[in-house]
């Protein structure tokens, strides 16, 4: 049973849901607790001679936080901005603080990264975009100062990582879900209380293509609440094309349409299947594993044996987690959707985003 299936079991009880605040509150003293003793210089800030913005959120999973790194990363990129990414590596399997570098690697392995860092690597490789990881994302930040000289490094989802000193926080909120139930880790899905989003210099909304305005002016008018001269974008995922992963080129999306079968390992996966039904998929077997799972085998196996020849569609994120051997396992018809974020309103809210990353970029232009 995993976690998400086990806190619904135990809500559904008074014993339980007293069991589910206690730790809620448990866990919000140690929340405070960390953010005091940096406050209070209990404990060291890191600084690092870069700029340093943060890309995260305040609730757990979900809000599209990779393809808003992989945007940042991309549009500073091409002005010939020297950017780096840090990064934890989320359930890496390398442990420890050892510094992880990827960098014109391809065939690094994908375990001692994290799939989320190893698939941003792979995505913007053409741009030649650092990727340090670490546990210690200060030593992280470091090293790749050291190496890349770089000019801005965007962390990562590193709201709650108070060691590292960083010159802006972008906070990501899903219009879906915008907060986590009003409740704390493990009850709801808030990381931190919402007066965590004082410390914000831009929010960003996603996935608002699929709210009403009047859901949208709710998110907008609470985060007001907390922070009421803070920029508040709105943003949606759009879906770019398909990567036959057998036959290694892009796939228009129009050429996928009808019966077919998907799976990921995703926070919300409701949303990656949505998508596919909005581009005229038809759903016949649909496989859901928690948010990161490694693959095996038998996991391919099972794909290959049940989809009944059907194309078998996924993710970037899960992509990178096939088994060395997939080849040898899944005969063909193996697409992975490639989705980038877009920011509604045209260039002037975009120039928004760009400054808060950089504030020489719209001088460059």
């Amino acid at each position: 049973m995993d976690a998400l299936a086990l806190r619904e079991r135990l809500k559904q009880n008074w014993a339980g849901r007293l069991l589910l605040l206690a730790a809620s509150k448990i866990y919000g003293a140690g929340v405070w607790l960390d953010k005091a003793c940096y406050e209070n210089g209990w404990k060291t800030v890191k600084t690092v001679n870069s700029r340093v913005v943060c890309i995260g959120n305040i609730t757990a999973g979900g809000t599209g936080k990779t393809t808003a790194v992989l945007l940042a990363a991309t549009v500073l990129a091409k002005e010939g901005i020297r950017v780096a990414i840090v990064s934890r590596g989320y359930k890496r399997q390398q442990k420890g603080d050892d510094v992880v570098i990827l960098f014109d690697n391809p065939d690094a392995d994908w375990r001692s990264a994290g799939d989320e860092p190893y698939m941003m690597s792979r995505v913007l490789s053409q741009y030649k975009v650092p990727i340090a990881i670490s546990k210690d994302r200060a030593a992280a930040a470091t090293e790749a100062l050291r190496r890349f000289k770089n000019q801005i490094i965007l962390l990562d989802d590193g709201l709650q990582h108070h060691r590292l000193k960083r010159d802006a926080n972008i906070i990501l909120v899903d219009a879906k879900n915008p907060f986590g139930g009003g409740k704390l880790l493990p009850f709801g899905n808030l990381r931190e209380p919402l007066s965590a989003l004082k410390r914000a210099s831009l929010v960003i909304l996603t996935h608002c293509d699929q709210v009403s305005e009047r859901e949208l002016e709710n998110v907008k008018d609470t985060v007001r609440e907390y922070n009421d001269l803070v920029e508040i974008l709105e943003s949606e995922h759009h879906p770019e094309y398909y990567f036959d992963v057998c036959k290694g080129q892009k796939v228009d999306l129009q050429k996928i349409q009808g019966p077919a079968a998907c799976f990921s390992a995703l926070g919300h996966p409701e949303t990656f299947e949505n998508t596919l039904k909005g581009l005229g998929v038809e759903l016949k077997q649909v496989w859901r594993f928690p948010d990161h799972e490694h693959y095996t085998e038998d996991n391919l196996y099972t794909f290959e044996q049940t989809r009944g020849n059907l194309p078998l569609i996924t993710t970037f994120k899960d992509f990178v987690k096939f088994p060395d051997n997939w080849r040898d396992i899944l005969t063909g018809g193996v697409y992975v959707l490639s989705i980038n974020l877009r920011i509604r309103g045209g260039d002037g809210e975009m120039e928004k985003f760009t400054n808060i990353l950089y504030p020489k970029f719209s001088k460059m232009k």
